[in-house]
């Protein structure tokens, strides 16, 4: 029976530890190819552990293709003798460790969700189901578009949680994003003029100007991106995201909405291309409708992504296209493959068919509800709480907060990585410098462990003083 030890776990928690060892085994020719592993109810009896943990680590080496199951059998290990090289092998362990090894104590720059909120038990079921189930459509190419059955699921979610009527025939299945926009790019034109949000994402802006197209940077005011310099900018598609702004948080009014359909409508290449990225995560109320719900003139290309919702290494994003713009779609990229593969949507169809979707959305808000009062909480214990005020908590993972200093962002930010922090500055997001949009900070607490929040805000008052 296999045995570890879990004295020293660090950061980890008892799954990740557990598939770390596992795989380090495997990697290292401790557990050889074919070999089976043990059940996870004799696993979970011998090393003292429930089998939820068991069952997590477990489902984590099969999505990886460590490890495989064969129904009433059990777990064996993989083959993978011949997809790497032992040069390559001990590169791979190299960069696995580096990648493990975070020079930070704490990253309020990063806004990936956390990974251990992932519902691996659960995944790992459906996938098993899939195989079972469609091992005939898993082996057949998927539609340009995406299989039918995760548009329909997508459809149907957002009809019911979004309020937003879209055909399954208008959504476009990706891997991420980027590709996506690659994908309007083409479709649009190389020779429009892109607006993006100023301050905004700088991705977004990069994407465009390595597609070479021309790209402006649109200022904002307090109701989101302004009309008239929008005007001014003789820009063909908007790229905004009005439901919640990086790095602002402003939430655009219905008043403003109105006036950027109204600003699409005047001319016939005027598109909006409306980033809903995070829009599962308004702490506060309901989710704000999207602007694409309004839309009667078919002038809204809406986005979205899992990425957010799930894991970052889930590769899933989608786009709804106006209905007019498919025939054009499909005529001008149709011969383009689906970038995601059918085991995984097949997989994400169920996940939110079967409602464990919308379940997972609400342990993941409650999770960082609970998340964020605790940081406001040990600011408002803190030194900083006298020279700091926070805005824009109630919507997405992160929030501002301003501090009265007169300390340059720079030394703040240096301050702050000698201390082992990471942060980020709102100056850093406008594509000039700005007078006046200094010393606030974004603090993305997605990603921070829950164990090291009260110290992260002691080391950060330290920054300021």
């Amino acid at each position: 029976m296999l045995t570890y030890s879990f004295a020293s776990l660090g950061s980890d928690s008892l799954y990740q530890h557990l598939y770390k060892c596992i795989k380090n085994d495997i990697l290292q020719g401790v557990l050889a190819p074919g070999g089976k592993i043990p059940s996870k109810r004799s696993f979970a009896k011998n090393l003292n552990i429930s089998t939820i943990t068991i069952e997590n680590a477990y489902a984590q080496l099969m999505a990886e293709g460590y490890i495989y199951s064969i129904p009433k059998k059990g777990y064996f290990v993989s083959d993978i003798t011949n997809s790497i090289s032992p040069k390559a092998e001990l590169n791979s362990e190299n960069i696995i460790a580096a990648a493990n090894q975070s020079e930070y104590f704490a990253d309020f720059l990063s806004n990936r969700t956390n990974h251990a909120n992932f519902p691996f038990s659960i995944w790992a079921k459906i996938m098993r189901e899939i195989i079972s189930e469609e091992s005939e459509a898993l082996m057949t190419n998927p539609p340009c578009g995406g299989i039918i059955e995760l548009r329909q699921a997508i459809s149907d979610y957002l009809h019911e949680f979004r309020g937003m009527n879209v055909s399954p025939n208008q959504i476009i299945i990706g891997a991420g994003t980027e590709y996506l926009y690659g994908l309007l790019i083409q479709l649009l034109g190389h020779d429009k003029k892109f607006g993006v949000e100023d301050p905004g994402y700088k991705k977004i802006a990069q994407i465009y100007s390595s597609n070479s197209v021309k790209c402006h940077f649109i200022p904002l005011d307090e109701n989101g991106i302004s009309i008239p310099a929008l005007e001014e900018s003789l820009a063909d598609i908007v790229h905004i995201s009005p439901s919640h702004h990086y790095p602002t948080g402003i939430i655009t009014p219905i008043s403003r909405r109105y006036e950027l359909l109204g600003w699409a409508s005047k001319s016939e290449s005027r598109y909006i291309i409306e980033d809903d990225y995070d829009c599962e995560f308004r702490l506060l109320g309901k989710p704000i409708p999207a602007l694409q719900s309004i839309d009667v003139m078919e002038k809204v290309i809406y986005m979205n992504t899992f990425t957010k919702s799930l894991a970052s290494t889930i590769r899933i994003s989608y786009m709804i296209l106006p209905e007019h713009l498919l025939d054009r779609f499909y005529s001008k990229l149709g011969f383009y493959s689906c970038t995601v593969s059918n085991f995984e949507q097949y997989t994400l169809a169920k996940f939110i068919k079967n409602g464990y979707f919308e379940k997972h959305i609400n342990r993941m808000r409650n999770f960082y509800r609970n998340q964020r009062d605790a940081i406001l909480q040990c600011i408002k214990n803190s030194p900083l709480s006298s020279s700091v005020k926070i805005k824009e908590e109630d919507s997405g993972l992160h929030f501002l907060m301003h501090i009265n200093t007169s300390l340059s962002d720079e030394t703040i930010i240096h301050r702050a990585e000698q201390e082992g922090l990471r942060i980020s500055c709102l100056s850093q997001y406008y594509h000039k410098d700005i007078p006046g949009a200094e010393h606030t900070l974004i603090i993305n607490y997605s990603g921070i462990e829950p164990n090291k929040i009260q110290e992260a805000i002691d080391r950060l008052s330290k920054c300021i003083r």
